[in-house]
């Protein structure tokens, strides 16, 4: 009888869904829900279409990250460390870490702010304690129960879907504007959609995907070798499955999410969201007087999903640059410095949250600047993917290939719009 990790029984798919799943859930994260809430409010179902024009590009660049860490055995700073210039992978971490961080920081502040519009109390103290949290959990929770644990937190997403179909939506005004794309060439269309693009295809989804397949590796493999043609296969497969699964997942929440502002919010004259007050509103239709519970429960559930996929995901990149032991199935005496850096990144985007920053709009700039910052890091992982030394007889497909450099060049063309508009 073949076990259960062997990845051609269909019948375990579901169960042995994991870097993708997770990946594509941590991509709605606090700063996710707030774009999407600010681009309904804003914009009506007007830019619903950059989720599905988003998708395929997402789930391309997602696989080729994992196929990655699949081949080689190594993470993708890894990987840059050991082929190229010392100031290549020093630039994309640091492109990484600088994304981050402000990241960490906007999903913690609004944590923060959800739990006080609940309880009342002191956002800053709550920021601290989330924080701390996150920070606990990667240290001593391991990486099999760990894992588990974030896959049953993908369900507080659902919440938002139960909005749209608790209010009246003009299906065929909201499907038309999926489907058919249009968009206004001004500064506030520009901004929204490289915040759609950041918040959906992040620098921190890749380097955590490519590292958890590295985890995979280790756990099921036992070797971090490169992997033979034969068994090649199998995986590819797998990481397909697990990639699509989770993009799919993540982007039609992201539609919901718009669906159910633009209906709500944007339909009432709402359209500058400001406060978690007002992005809580867009729930009253199906919440009632529990709106702000579940508008709470929904933050602070992928919040708690995101921020440690954040931290670890630049704890991992700079572990590899500097080859320090590194891996969530390590101890804390074992990877003090990997562990280090997840606590220090998690430090100082609590200490952002001192400053005058509002915490939606930290959201939804946070966005923004992994949008700016994604083409970069996507362009040095395309240059990992096509390097026959590196990737030998397993590089990409020509399809993949086309999809990966064409994924790159959309943020690329919309970071230049955005500054040119």
């Amino acid at each position: 009888m073949k076990s259960s990790s062997d990845p051609s029984i269909p019948a375990s798919r579901l169960r042995r869904l994991g870097p993708g799943l997770i990946t594509g859930a941590s991509d709605d994260d606090p700063s996710g829900i707030a774009t999407y809430s600010q681009v309904g409010a804003q914009f009506g179902y007007g830019l619903a279409w950059t989720m599905l024009f988003s998708l395929p590009f997402m789930i391309a660049i997602q696989e080729i990250s994992g196929r990655i860490g699949c081949v080689t055995g190594h993470g993708i700073a890894s990987n840059l460390r050991r082929n190229y210039a010392s100031w290549i992978v020093r630039s994309v971490v640091a492109l990484l870490l600088i994304a981050n961080t402000i990241n960490v920081g906007a999903d913690l502040g609004a944590m923060g702010a959800a739990l006080k519009l609940l309880l009342g109390g002191n956002m800053h103290f709550y920021t601290i304690a989330f924080g701390v949290v996150c920070v606990a959990a990667e240290i001593y929770i391991t990486y099999a129960r760990y894992s588990s644990v974030l896959k049953w937190l993908t369900l507080s997403l659902f919440t938002y879907v139960a909005v749209v179909f608790a209010v009246h939506v003009p299906w065929k005004l909201a499907l038309l504007a999926t489907f058919v794309p249009h968009m206004k060439l001004n500064a506030a269309s520009a901004t929204a959609l490289v915040a759609v693009l950041g918040t959906t295809i992040s620098p921190y989804l890749f380097f955590w995907q490519s590292a958890l397949e590295v985890e995979e590796r280790k756990r099921n493999d036992k070797s971090t070798a490169p992997i033979e043609c034969g068994a090649a296969k199998g995986q590819f497969r797998r990481i397909r499955f697990d990639t699509a699964t989770g993009m799919v997942v993540s982007n039609v929440i992201g539609i919901f999410i718009i669906y159910a502002t633009a209906t709500t919010l944007h339909a009432s004259g709402l359209t500058n969201i400001q406060t978690s007050s007002q992005a809580a509103e867009a729930l009253r239709p199906i919440a009632g007087k529990l709106t702000f519970v579940v508008f709470a429960a929904g933050i602070i559930g992928t919040g708690l999903l995101a921020v440690p996929v954040m931290a670890g995901s630049g704890a991992y990149a700079l572990a590899e640059t500097f080859r320090w032991k590194e891996g969530l199935n390590r101890s804390l005496f074992q990877a003090k410095a990997f562990y280090t850096t997840i606590a220090v990144s998690t430090l100082v985007g609590i200490a952002l949250n001192f400053t005058r920053l509002n915490p939606v709009k930290a959201l939804f700039w946070a966005a923004v600047v992994n949008g700016v910052l994604a083409a970069p890091v996507m362009a040095a992982i395309m240059v990992i993917a096509g390097n026959k030394r590196i990737m030998g007889g397993l590089t990409l497909p020509v399809p993949m290939l086309i999809m990966g450099w064409a994924a790159t060049l959309i943020m690329f063309a919309a970071s230049v719009g955005l500054f040119a508009l």
